[in-house]
């Protein structure tokens, strides 16, 4: 039996897929990946926004209309509009961001991008960006493109997901490990 998640993750990449063939045929890809990174950076700074695409008490028909709003002020393209309209409409707009990072991998897959996840606890400088980047290139090998995102809480130190694989040198996990050892030794 396939949980709610896996369902719910069926229906983003099903929408991510369809997207993607839309803005392909009208050659747009670049246009709908900027307008959907932007929607997923006013979802992340805005918990208004995420009470809006969430929130089941609220009609679809409401929904679709703030959004168009909000996108019609940010100025996102028509095939953008009309896709998150139709999502709306259908009241799956609690899977936009799972479908827009479904779009953005997609893209990134077929232009033979690799996509790193780097957290870190301090937001990183361009000269920190590109030294982070070039490495991972280095390593992974191909165009690598660098998501940097902030969590303070690790302290210091960096973060690095790509795939299924996650390199940790923050100093967080090492007072972690650290605290571990010394009640082990104890």
């Amino acid at each position: 039996m396939a949980t709610q998640s896996n369902v719910a993750s069926e229906i983003a990449e099903r929408y991510a897929s369809a997207v993607y063939e839309l803005a392909d045929e009208a050659r747009v890809l670049d246009e709908t990946a900027a307008d959907l990174k932007s929607i997923k950076g006013m979802l992340s700074e805005s918990t208004d926004l995420q009470t809006l695409i969430r929130s089941p008490l609220i009609d679809a028909d409401v929904k679709a209309n703030a959004m168009e709003a909000i996108l019609e002020q940010g100025g996102a393209s028509d095939l953008t509009r009309r896709f998150v309209a139709v999502i709306a409409r259908n009241n799956r707009l609690a899977v936009l961001p799972s479908t827009i990072d479904a779009f953005l991998a997609e893209l990134a897959g077929r232009r033979g991008e690799i996509t790193a996840e780097v957290t870190s606890a301090q937001p990183l400088k361009q000269t920190q960006l590109d030294a982070v980047t070039n490495a991972l290139r280095a390593a992974l090998g191909g165009k690598v493109t660098v998501d940097a995102k902030l969590d303070p809480s690790l302290i210091g130190g960096l973060v690095v997901r790509v795939g299924s694989r996650m390199i940790d040198a923050s100093l967080k996990s090492k007072l972690q490990r650290l605290q571990l050892a010394m009640k082990g030794a104890q």
